[in-house]
């Protein structure tokens, strides 16, 4: 009998070993390639300057709650201009079953013309019923690709619903935004819409932030600042 319990003891401890091996060798494949360059789209194509407060926004274009979250971010972001710098990465909700058809097509039209994304971002938003589950339940795939490319060309005119048909048979824009989608997942994003600023996440992922929130969040990092540079100069004599 102590027998056989020892036999089994080490074959949960051999199976156990196993499981653990063939996780790490999943983590080394499971890697994601490097990005040529940083996933986002800029806001305004604003500078980086040494006392910038960067704001990161995760948003899904389908999501109810990241379209109640851009307006009042977008009035902070007139309100203290060039100081704040946003990115927006795109993050493709699952349960959203077009998020990522749309998601692609803002790479598309950012590819473009980058000052087209966040236009269709917003129209995006504000027709965003359009493209919930149920709405295009009985549609086909290729049904709803063709509908968001006749509607992301709004953003950046008739003349490129050639280009905008072409990105969606251009499998390096899938690929770029399978990347955002990772991106958010390496960083801890469960939700939209998820925030960071200048690198630290807010509290209460997934819900919008109105105006005050944004005031509360950003006024005491721009009052510090503003504050060391008003300091007065003594002169000892």
């Amino acid at each position: 009998m102590e027998i056989l319990k020892s036999k089994q003891k080490i074959l949960v401890l051999i199976t156990a070993l196993i499981f653990v091996c063939n996780l790490c060798g999943w983590s080394v494949h499971g890697q994601v390639s490097i990005p040529a360059k940083f996933d986002g789209f800029v806001y305004e194509n604003r500078r980086v300057l040494t006392d910038s407060i960067l704001i990161e926004a995760f948003f899904d274009p389908v999501c109810p709650d990241s379209r109640d979250a851009w307006p009042p971010l977008k009035r902070v972001l007139e309100y203290y201009g060039p100081r704040l710098w946003l990115i927006v990465h795109p993050f493709a909700l699952p349960y959203h079953d077009n998020a990522f058809v749309a998601s692609r097509a803002l790479h598309i039209v950012n590819k473009l013309n980058t000052s087209a994304t966040y236009h269709l971002l917003e129209l995006f938003f504000k027709y965003q019923e359009k493209f919930y589950n149920q709405q295009t339940h009985d549609m086909s795939r290729t049904s709803v690709v063709d509908h968001i490319v006749k509607f992301a060309t709004k953003a950046v005119g008739n003349s490129s619903l050639s280009a905008v048909e072409s990105g969606f048979n251009d499998r390096q824009t899938d690929l770029t935004t399978r990347v955002s989608f990772k991106y958010g997942c390496s960083r801890g994003v469960l939700g939209t819409p998820y925030f960071f600023v200048n690198g630290f996440s807010l509290p209460n992922p997934g819900s919008a932030i109105d105006y005050k929130g944004w005031r509360a969040i950003i006024d005491p990092l721009v009052g510090t600042k503003d504050q060391k540079r008003e300091e007065p100069i003594h002169f000892f004599l």
